[in-house]
């Protein structure tokens, strides 16, 4: 066998070999792009599902807000009148402090 016989069969045995690792990364990549395709099929039964439950969270949420509003509803009178107790209570004390200044006043006018 001549040189240039062995050199041919050198490349042709790195050719296979080239051509059998080339074949089995197109296997793997087969199986990874299957494996996306089965997770892409599964997507809009997901995104419906999704949608679904963020539908009933919706509804929920705004039942639970009407609720809360009706409850509101019927604690407004009791706070108005706490907050008239309030005011009538901060009338009380300020015509009690103008009394009892008055009263100071004269006190230390018949002290003098």
């Amino acid at each position: 066998m001549s040189l240039t016989g062995l050199g041919v069969l050198i490349i042709g045995i790195a050719f296979a070999a080239l051509a059998l690792f080339i074949a089995k990364l197109l296997s793997n990549l087969a199986s990874v792009l299957d494996g996306v395709d089965k997770t892409v099929e599964q997507l809009p039964n997901q995104i419906d599902e999704v949608l679904k439950e963020t539908s009933n969270l919706i509804r929920h949420s705004n039942d639970t807000i009407a609720d809360v509003n009706e409850k509101l509803k019927g604690l407004s009178p009791l706070f108005y009148m706490i907050g008239d107790v309030g005011e009538a209570s901060r009338k009380l004390s300020s015509s009690l402090m103008v009394t009892s200044t008055s009263f100071r006043t004269k006190s230390s006018d018949k002290k003098e």
